[in-house]
């Protein structure tokens, strides 16, 4: 039940129901802000010089939508803002939380938007303060923290902003508008064409932004199939070097012939070795920057295998429990405002920073190196200094040490490393012996499980110095292309290039694998991505364009620094894309044909496992019993009368063929998904070693 005083309360809209929690146990004088609901919604009630009520959103309660019409039409370029429930399936909640958000609302005699201080947040509290509390976005005041610490949030509230920031609000409605336009009229395009040539529905979609980001995954691709190896060789010497093997390089590092490779092979057979000369080099490895969410995302999957999906989502829930600031933020900047010294003392409360927080605090000044990269909405990212209330799990401790290790490792001294490079003439042939090591540790002892330099320490040695060459051995090599992109190298490709935005780029990469137009973790394109590809860049290619996406990404940016208009940006948005939807509806019966082939091509692919290891010939495919409808595994010679392989599956879960073949036996596999669980792999092999090897294992510990 709604239980407060008429007319005589502050009404606080937040993004989450965690964050609302928060803020109201941080503005209650007692620090207990009394918990309500009303039909399974939450809101706060919290005592200060007035009362306050805190009603939380969940997340993004309007969209844009076409004004009116179906699903299987365009173009369409009239639009409105309308509740998610109106026209998103599953979201059916969001009208109970609207309808009491706007019952809260009416009796307030004040109006805060305490959402997240960016984009996103600024459109979600501005909404729901439009169109849910009765147009109130213009007399409402606006909370701007980065942390959802105590003494933050009553510092935020203390010193509110009088309105909100519009301009901000007029950026984050245009960016929803355009995406809505470009997805909406594309994706249709490409659906309701596929679907009127084949009769059979299958979701496709592109965008502003998803177009280009293909394109990158394709060209790549299309580098790695053309690519033609080419052969050549490269030397290496076994030395000894007082009682030490240690390998050095032929100073050429690519032979190009047998023949001059054999020449050399002969010239150092049975030869001994003599130093040159050695080069000593001394330089500085400075500290990093602080994290920004992309640099982020990249270091917890170059490190853990986090997607940068995952990395934000664990980001989001620390910065929920007051762990961490504000994820989505491009800065790379610490101001002294945060109170590094508050944090650190805090910290060395923790076992295993007290050493290296004491330390820090022992310098004179804390002065950490900063990145170039700023963001005026918030700082980078770093520890608060709260300590966890609840458990964290594996994933989340990960993410907290290295934010925690990153924010002290910005604050010391640089590294100083050595290198030393030992030339060793070898009758003539000049060989490479290199060396590293670190003489001064500097900021690297802050962040050393995340260090990934290698030490190469050389014995003492001095020139002339006769080398015991144990062996020269001589390697045929090929050429190798260029590796494909996985999802922590495509963000960074996503921000070289300036197109999406630090809070959508995870999205995108997702939505990629989700339309299975790249699938497996070094992101290789299916059939479909590059039919769908070929179709953008055949009839329009400027919605794959990198240039014109920057472009439009510039002038809507130019919004948020009121340098520009939202209505001129929307204008030019529009005739951009209006000959473009006209292209696709003039050729829509062969782009039809075209994504209709390869949708079936697809199907077909997501379906096959591999080779028969039985008749050799056939396909293991998945297969449905017209008898039972339940799924296994049968070979395609079996409808030719030739093989009767088949095997049992799993009949929970998803299946994807992992496209390679068991280690134990050299069977296909596949991978297997059941929600709740770790997916798992499996052989389809009774007689698999592996599996002999598991069972035993498991009676020994059952004996046991």
């Amino acid at each position: 039940m709604v239980c407060v005083e008429m007319g005589n309360y502050t009404l606080i809209i937040t993004e989450k129901p965690d964050a609302a929690q928060r803020i109201a146990s941080a503005l209650d004088v007692q620090g207990k802000a009394k918990k309500m609901e009303e039909n399974g919604v939450p809101y706060y009630v919290a005592k200060r010089d007035k009362e306050i009520i805190v009603v939380p959103a969940i997340g993004h309660l309007y969209t844009v939508a076409e004004e009116s019409g179906g699903r299987n039409h365009y173009p369409v370029f009239n639009f409105r803002w309308v509740p998610r429930y109106t026209v998103e399936r599953g979201t059916k909640q969001i009208r109970t939380w609207l309808e009491t958000i706007s019952k809260l609302a009416k009796d307030a005699d004040a109006f805060i938007d305490a959402c997240d201080y960016d984009i996103e947040g600024s459109i979600i509290g501005y909404t729901i303060l439009k169109y849910a509390c009765g147009n109130k976005e213009a007399i409402s005041k606006r909370m701007k923290y980065s942390t959802l610490t105590k003494e933050e949030l009553e510092k935020s509230y203390n010193e509110l902003l009088p309105r909100l920031d519009f301009a901000l609000i007029e950026a984050g409605r245009i960016r929803h508008e355009i995406d809505w336009l470009y997805g909406v009229n594309l994706s249709r395009a490409l659906t309701i064409a596929a679907k009127d040539w084949s009769g059979k529905y299958a979701t496709l979609s592109t965008g502003r932004v998803q177009g280009p980001t293909l394109r990158f995954l394709v060209a790549r691709e299309k580098a790695i199939r053309c690519f033609v190896p080419t052969p050549y060789w490269s030397i290496k010497a076994e030395v000894e070097i007082n009682g030490s093997i240690f390998e050095a390089e032929y100073e050429k590092k690519i032979i190009e012939t047998k023949k001059d490779a054999n020449a050399i092979l002969d010239a150092c057979k049975g030869k001994n070795g003599e130093i040159e000369k050695i080069d000593y080099k001394k330089f500085q490895q400075m500290p990093p920057t602080p994290f920004d969410l992309g640099a982020l995302q990249s270091e917890a999957y170059s490190l853990f295998g986090y997607t940068p999906m995952r990395t934000s989502n664990i980001a989001q829930r620390l910065y929920l429990d007051a762990l961490i600031s504000y994820p989505r933020t491009s800065s790379q900047k610490l101001p002294p405002s945060i109170n590094y010294e508050a944090i650190l003392r805090s910290l060395n409360k923790v076992s295993e920073y007290k050493k290296l927080t004491a330390e820090l605090l022992t310098k004179r000044e804390l002065k950490p190196r900063e990145g170039k990269k700023e963001d005026p909405a918030h700082p980078a990212i770093y520890p608060t200094g709260n300590l966890p209330e609840r458990t964290l799990d594996a994933s989340e401790r990960n993410i907290w040490d290295l934010v925690i290790r990153r924010f002290m490792a910005v604050f010391d001294e640089p590294a100083i490393r050595q290198s030393m490079k030992v030339y060793i003439n070898v009758n003539g042939h000049r060989f490479y012996l290199r060396g590293r090591q670190t003489i001064k540790e500097g900021w690297l002892r802050f962040y050393e499980p995340y260090i990934r330099s290698e030490e190469v320490i050389l014995p003492r040695i001095k020139e002339e110095q006769k080398i015991n060459i144990k062996k020269v051995v001589l390697e045929d090599k090929f050429t190798k292309p260029p590796s494909r992109y996985n999802p922590g190298s495509l963000l960074k490709r996503m921000e070289e290039a300036e197109i999406g935005t630090k809070a959508t780029r995870a999205d995108i990469i997702q939505t990629l694998y989700d339309r299975k137009y790249v699938r497996d973790e070094r992101m290789l394109v299916t059939d479909l991505g590059f039919e769908v590809l070929e179709v953008l860049e055949k009839h329009c290619p400027t919605v794959v364009s990198i240039k014109l996406t920057r472009e439009l990404e510039e002038r809507m940016n130019r919004i948020q620094v009121n340098n520009k208009k939202r209505e001129e940006v929307l204008v030019d948005a529009v005739e951009i894309l209006k000959p473009v939807i006209e292209e696709l509806k003039e050729k829509e019966e062969e782009i039809g044909q075209q994504l209709s082939n390869a949708i079936k091509r697809a199907k077909l692919e997501e379906r096959t496992i591999g080779t028969c290891p039985i008749c050799k010939t056939g396909k293991l495919m998945t297969l449905y019993s017209r008898r039972t409808g339940k799924r296994f595994v049968g070979c395609t010679n079996y409808f030719k009368g030739l093989c009767k392989t088949s095997f049992p599956l799993p009949q929970k879960g998803t299946i994807r063929p992992l496209g390679k073949n068991c280690r134990g036996c050299g069977w296909p596999t596949v991978q297997i998904r059941i929600k709740g669980r770790r997916p798992w792999m499996l052989c389809f092999n009774p007689e698999c070693p592996l599996k002999e090897e598991r069972r035993r294992r498991l009676e020994m510990r059952n004996m046991q």
